[in-house]
């Protein structure tokens, strides 16, 4: 299940926590972009880079024991250099990137995930025929409160499934639909701080709540939709 729909099903975890750690508060506008073509058993899902982990994730599980080829990036400031077989680093102001072309199974490919969720998996493989995925191999930008006026395009990420349970949650307004357009404006109007004997800022930052709310505005099959739905992660 992805951020946004644990978000509207109250559905609170670690992984909704981390989409929101570097978030100061104020209107974050066009996050989280979707467009999503339905057709038959198939659904092409293309979106923003908030969704690249969860999708990485999603898709790796479906691998069981088969091993297939992944290329693409890990972006960390964490050490991966005895975790994983690389084919090339690159470095800028202690953030590492990491160039794969390896073949991988359902294991070794979550078990980085879990053991580094706060790193950008930029990667790209194929479960077979009916289940891809295409994800640039950069970390995306971040962008500040009052700026993304301008919409950017679906285009980070490129899933294809035929699994209703991965692509009905990304368009959980309407089972059955042709064409959906959705956006998100993330909303932080506090940002609460934890009772902790950390001293170090950085982590406290981190440990740190955000609460506010998230806007979805969806355009499905012409049926135009704003939603909204209070959070505190």
């Amino acid at each position: 299940m992805n951020f946004i729909k644990k978000i509207a099903e109250k559905n609170i975890d670690d992984s909704v926590h981390l989409q929101f750690q570097k978030f100061s508060r104020g209107i974050f506008k066009n996050r989280a972009i979707l467009k999503v073509k339905k057709s038959k058993d198939k659904y092409s899902i293309n979106s923003g880079p908030e969704f690249s982990n969860e999708m990485v994730r999603g898709m790796a599980e479906k691998l069981g024991d088969k091993k297939v080829l992944v290329t693409g990036a890990i972006v960390s400031t964490l050490d991966f250099s005895n975790k994983i077989e690389f084919k090339e680093k690159k470095q800028f102001q202690g953030v590492k990137r990491y160039i794969l072309e390896k073949e991988m199974n359902r294991e070794e490919i979550l078990s980085l995930i879990n053991e580094s969720p706060k790193s950008f998996f930029g990667l790209s493989f194929s479960v077979d025929e009916k289940n891809t995925l295409k994800i640039k191999p950069k970390a995306p930008k971040s962008g500040k409160p009052g700026k993304g006026d301008e919409e950017p395009k679906a285009d980070f990420c490129k899933l294809t499934t035929d699994d209703d349970k991965i692509g009905g949650d990304f368009v959980f307004e309407k089972k059955d639909f042709k064409v959906a357009e959705i956006k998100h404006e993330f909303v932080i109007e506090k940002i609460i701080m934890p009772e902790t004997s950390e001293k170090d800022f950085a982590k406290i930052r981190e440990m740190a709540k955000r609460q506010g709310k998230i806007i979805r505005y969806s355009n499905i099959d012409g049926v135009k939709s704003v939603k909204e739905y209070p959070f505190e992660a």
